[in-house]
């Protein structure tokens, strides 16, 4: 092959490095040829799926061969209903990345400025060098957003910011009052988008609802999404709500269909079942407890966490620990791709994975 297609890529895509996601379960199993192992390394929900999920599935396989409703009516009504927010507000997307990747379409300029915190999701940097725009890294505090350093990174050329409330992978968290005065000192004409894919975990009283900002600040976007506390990641639907005119903007770049019909109709028994979530909140609430007390008795200091996981510092280099946990059937999560090679991210799983991982843990520190 003589061709050099990644020189013909466009010059913004040519030194992006593709999203990593966590190792498969399958794939550790075909490795080592193991059984039973246990994946926290992608904080999904353990408990599987809503029962309500399941039978909405079942009763709509069916209808497969049909093109899914491109406008998603009964979910759109569904959030509207749940949520208190005008069905015209509400952009659907393929999973919470979906809508983040169309904000960043529709917006973003070949030199536009993106702010985005140290240590934040790495979702953020790839929609702004996708589409030529500059990042600008604001230094972390206590690992979490530095809403001073963020404002005053902010320059004429600025068009975005995002921060993730609580953040991935540190669970760190912002509350209402700082959100506010932050939001106060924001240029109208720089979007503001909050991501809040772990909201349902955060039991804080000072924890802000992003979807109670809308109407007072025009320029900002709240993300939210089922694959986290409504257990529906694998079939990838989330959503965005923002002032009419955005969600205006945002369905002029947003693929036909770009939420399948078994997400839809998934997304919407979801939405109806409060007690699955509180079970989650309460199984995940219970776990980080745990993990609290038991890395505290190995020594181990951690990143205190609001959402569905927790950092652990190991304070040397955690690849040959992450290896070691792999061995042994547990996949957790390495973050050295956000500048943390020193930390492991746990998901909170079931008590009995979550005791394994523990004691797998434990023998890995102490051969």
């Amino acid at each position: 092959m003589s061709c050099d297609f990644i020189s013909l890529a466009c010059p913004s895509v040519q030194d992006l490095v593709p999203y990593q996601p966590g190792k498969p379960a399958e794939e550790l199993e075909r490795e080592l040829g193991l059984i039973d192992v246990i994946k926290l390394a992608s904080n999904e929900n353990p408990m599987g799926p809503s029962p309500r999920v399941i039978d909405a599935i079942k009763q709509h396989l069916p209808d497969i061969s049909l093109y899914p409703d491109g406008g998603g009516y009964r979910l759109k009504k569904a959030l509207s209903e749940k949520f208190s927010v005008p069905v015209e507000k509400l952009t659907l997307g393929n999973g919470s990345n979906d809508v983040i990747d169309l904000i960043g379409r529709a917006y973003l300029n070949v030199g536009d400025e993106v702010i985005y915190s140290e240590f934040s999701f790495v979702a953020y940097s790839i929609v702004a060098q996708a589409v030529g725009a500059t990042a600008v890294i604001t230094p972390a505090k206590d690992w979490g957003h530095d809403l001073d350093a963020m404002l005053a990174a902010i320059s004429d050329r600025t068009r975005m910011i995002f921060i993730a409330n609580p953040n991935n992978p540190t669970g760190t968290w912002v509350t209402r009052a700082q959100l506010n005065a932050f939001l106060d000192q924001v240029p109208e004409h720089v979007l503001v988008v909050l991501d809040e894919a772990y909201t349902e975990y955060v039991d804080q009283a000072e924890f802000p609802n992003g979807l109670l900002l809308i109407d007072a600040y025009p320029n900002l976007i709240v993300t939210r999404t089922f694959s986290k506390a409504y257990g529906l990641a694998g079939l990838r639907v989330g959503f965005a709500v923002s002032n009419g005119s955005v969600a205006n903007v945002l369905s002029r770049v947003r693929q036909p269909f770009n939420v399948n019909s078994l997400a839809l109709v998934a997304a919407e028994a979801a939405l109806m079942d409060d007690a699955y979530i509180e079970q989650g909140v309460a199984l995940n609430k219970q776990g980080m407890a745990l993990y609290e007390k038991e890395l505290t008795a190995l020594g181990l200091s951690y990143i205190p966490s609001v959402g569905n996981f927790i950092t652990v510092d190991f304070t040397v280099d955690a690849q040959p620990i992450y290896q070691a946990m792999l061995a042994e059937g547990v996949i957790v999560r390495p973050i050295a791709s956000y500048t943390m090679p020193q930390h492991l991210r746990i998901s909170i799983g079931l008590q009995e994975e979550n005791e394994r991982c523990l004691n797998v843990l434990n023998r890995v520190m102490n051969p």
